[in-house]
Formats: structure tokens, C-alpha cells, sequence
């Protein structure tokens, strides 16, 4: 993506201390998707500011 490109699509992945978060997110990329990860605790309304069209929930530990 250049820097110009506005990011419209997000894919979230909530982290519950998976050892794959990384290796998700990157499949996710790669399937020219952007993805964030973001902390389990989280809030609802700071995830409902996101443009996310889904959201992966990470296995724990």
C-alpha cells in the first residue's frame, strides 16, 4: 500500500495471548486485508471507532 492510500477495511484480531496472533495477522495481509491487533480488554466503543469489517478472536495460551 502507498502512503496516499486511505485504509477503509480493517480486519480486527482481539489478542488472548496466542502464540499465532502474528503468523493471523500476517495471513490476513496477505490476503490483501489490512489487520490491527488490539488487546482482549479492549473497550466495546474504542473498537466500535474502527473500521472493521471483522474481527478474529485469538486462542489463549
Amino acid at each position: 500500500m502507498d502512503a496516499d492510500h486511505d485504509i477503509r477495511e480493517v480486519v480486527g484480531i482481539l489478542d488472548f495471548g496466542s502464540q499465532y496472533t502474528q503468523l493471523i495477522a500476517r495471513r490476513i495481509r496477505e490476503a490483501r486485508v489490512f489487520s490491527r491487533i488490539f488487546p482482549f480488554n479492549i473497550s466495546a466503543s474504542q473498537l466500535a471507532e474502527e473500521p472493521l469489517i471483522g474481527l478474529v478472536f485469538s486462542g489463549g495460551p
